[in-house]
């Protein structure tokens, strides 16, 4: 949490990086909600993926995962993915999921994909909010037909 925010933007695209996409962020005025662009340059299934890094304390709820579904379509980008060092409300996760074609990444996850990708051991100390969803247990509805 020392971080700041565009040093914390700079990370989550490097990580990104690190999976094999293509990155680059956008500067932070005018940048209409998108903090980073990754690129996955496979043919079947690569395509542009809008970035928002949230550098937060408190839980992230449904009105952060509309900015993004708002960004998504001005950009027209094919997929959006919010990440944060805090924590999605269950609602903030029903809308995505309802959405589609975002993923979520929560501090626990973002954490263990700095890990894994970059082999770097970080810290993020945020108090769990009460409003937080569980990662254990998903508030989200069953696919139909598992």
């Amino acid at each position: 949490m020392q971080m700041g925010h565009g040093e914390f933007e700079h990370l989550v695209r490097q990580v990104f990086e690190a999976m094999g996409m293509q990155g680059w962020t956008t500067t932070s005025s005018k940048d209409d909600g998108v903090d980073a662009v990754v690129k996955n340059p496979d043919p079947f299934v690569g395509g542009v993926t809008i970035i928002q890094a949230k550098h937060y304390k408190n839980v992230v709820g449904v009105n952060h995962i509309r900015e993004l579904a708002g960004a998504m379509e001005e950009k027209k980008a094919g997929r959006g993915i919010l990440v944060t060092t805090s924590w999605f409300t269950s609602g903030g996760r029903q809308k995505a999921y309802e959405h589609g074609r975002m993923q979520l990444v929560d501090g626990q996850n973002l954490i263990f994909l700095i890990k894994k990708y970059t082999g770097k051991d970080v810290v993020i100390s945020v108090k769990r909010p009460k409003n937080a969803a569980s990662i254990d247990q998903p508030d989200l509805p069953e696919a139909e037909g598992q």
